[in-house]
């Protein structure tokens, strides 16, 4: 997390805004970024261990991604039209006043 560090440092000297290590994490994600590994790989490597195992335990303990239509910026869930009852204003049903 030394990235995370120094994104939290740079925040503060650039904007005059404090961000813990773990907030500047945070924000790193919603933001897009994600925690990359190192960029070399060993020489003892085994690339068919890593494929072996890339395809036989990989595929069953990946979790399913959600569909692409159910994403939202918002943290609150939005309420089903399905889901609301018919005798409240905004149902499309004109009701008389009195």
């Amino acid at each position: 997390m030394c990235t995370a560090a120094r994104v939290a440092t740079l925040i503060g000297r650039k904007f005059h805004v404090s961000y813990s290590v773990s907030g500047a994490t945070r924000l790193m994600h919603r933001l897009g970024f994600s925690a990359q590994g190192p960029t070399r790989r060993v020489a003892e490597r085994g690339e068919q261990a890593v494929t072996a195992w890339k395809e036989a335990t990989w595929a069953e303990v990946k979790e399913p991604g959600r569909p692409a239509g159910a994403t939202s910026a918002s943290r609150t869930r939005q309420a089903s039209p399905a889901g609301r009852p018919g005798d409240v204003p905004g149902d499309g049903a004109a009701t008389p006043r009195r």
